[in-house]
């Protein structure tokens, strides 16, 4: 993997912080969709929701300079577009020069920490509009969890969809990730029925304004059979939400199968994958990045 030097990332931060925004005024850009017509983005804004667990290893992404060095070889593959982040792990890589011709998508809303009574009020804890257009970012993403018996709910969706508007009145994409869920023994779970998602895409492409900078970011359903029926439900580009996958070999290449199928469909625009990739169970993040970026 790429090495990361972090007491040289820290010694920046501590001493010249005007760095950020000189990185981020010297970064160059791209545009969202390349000549590809096609997005493979790599996520890594879980921890900032307090989720840093992958398998059967609870704390795998509290390393930081580990995930950093997972996202400068992710990032270094071919085909590969670009990173969905908080302002932390994006400034980092921002300091070690890994976002140059890539896309920079910024998380927004990280206020639903996981595990936590107030999960479904997902405030927007992370980037703002204005944020992300300061600093010359690519898009933002958001979070629109749904639990019809949580009023939490009806918060995040009021604050979704004025997040959308400010997005818009800088044209700037912004990609929204939504779900209906319900607690389980006190858990939440996300229900990835036909039904449900395409109940979820429903209400997400009708909130705000206007929807022209909305893109959606699905998960493939329970059955992978039933993603085209699901994908009717709107006509705003998506891309598939890469998921949790079991941590098994044979989990990883079941996942392949259920992105290959989808990514077929006319409106799937591309894959936001993460943990899946940067930590594949047989340890080879190039061979999981490539195999990803040859479905698309």
């Amino acid at each position: 993997m790429t090495r990361v030097d972090a007491t040289e990332l820290v010694g920046i931060r501590a001493r010249n912080p005007e760095a950020v925004a000189e990185a981020a005024a010297r970064r160059r850009r791209r545009p969202l969709v390349g000549s590809s017509g096609r997005l493979m983005i790599v996520a890594a804004d879980h921890p900032a929701r307090g989720a840093l667990a992958v398998g059967d290893r609870p704390y795998a992404m509290a390393n930081r300079r580990d995930l950093l060095e997972r996202l400068c070889t992710a990032l270094e593959r071919p085909g590969v577009d670009g990173v969905l982040a908080t302002a932390d792990i994006l400034e980092d890589l921002l300091l070690l020069g890994a976002l140059d011709g890539k896309v920079a998508m910024g998380s927004m809303n990280r206020g639903g920490l996981a595990g936590a009574a107030f999960e479904l009020d997902d405030r927007f804890t992370g980037y703002r509009a204005e944020d992300l257009a300061r600093l010359g970012f690519d898009a933002g993403k958001l979070l629109l969890r749904i639990d019809y018996d949580d009023p939490g709910s009806l918060s995040t969706l009021h604050s979704a969809a004025r997040a959308i508007d400010a997005m818009a009145a800088h044209r700037l994409p912004v990609f929204v990730e939504p779900f209906i869920c319900r607690r389980v023994g006190g858990v939440l779970r996300n229900d990835l029925s036909a039904e449900a998602v395409a109940r979820s895409m429903a209400i997400a492409s009708g909130l705000a304004g206007t929807s022209a900078y909305t893109w959606l970011k699905i998960p493939v359903t329970e059955d992978p059979d039933d993603m085209a029926r699901v994908m009717e439900t709107s006509t705003l580009p998506a891309v598939l939400l890469g998921g949790d996958v079991d941590g098994t070999v044979g989990g990883q290449a079941a996942a392949y199968g259920k992105w290959r199928g989808a990514l077929r469909l006319p409106t799937v625009q591309g894959l936001v994958a993460g943990r899946s990739l940067l930590y594949p169970a047989d340890g080879d993040i190039t061979a999981a990045v490539d195999t990803a970026v040859g479905l698309l």
